[in-house]
């Protein structure tokens, strides 16, 4: 399956003990795998450098596009 990302922003987040980014992404696929691939995206561990996802959020779908919003932490 191919997934493009069409459109991303982030922003610097931080707690009283953490510190990282909310980031919104929306992805796109003519692939009926699409909504299978989303439904365990949440629970799917995401490795990016520096950072851990710690929650993921689908906030809007339509026909073969998606909306994220992607709370990451970074780690010391």
């Amino acid at each position: 399956m191919t997934i493009a990302i069409t459109d991303s922003d982030w922003v610097r987040w931080s707690s009283a003990t953490f510190s990282g980014a909310r980031h919104r992404v929306t992805v796109m696929s003519d692939d009926a795998g699409l909504a299978p691939w989303l439904a365990t995206l949440p629970d799917a561990d995401l490795p990016m450098r520096g950072h851990l996802v710690a929650e993921l959020v689908v906030t809007g779908r339509r026909p073969g596009a998606a909306d994220l919003d992607v709370l990451t932490v970074e780690e010391r």
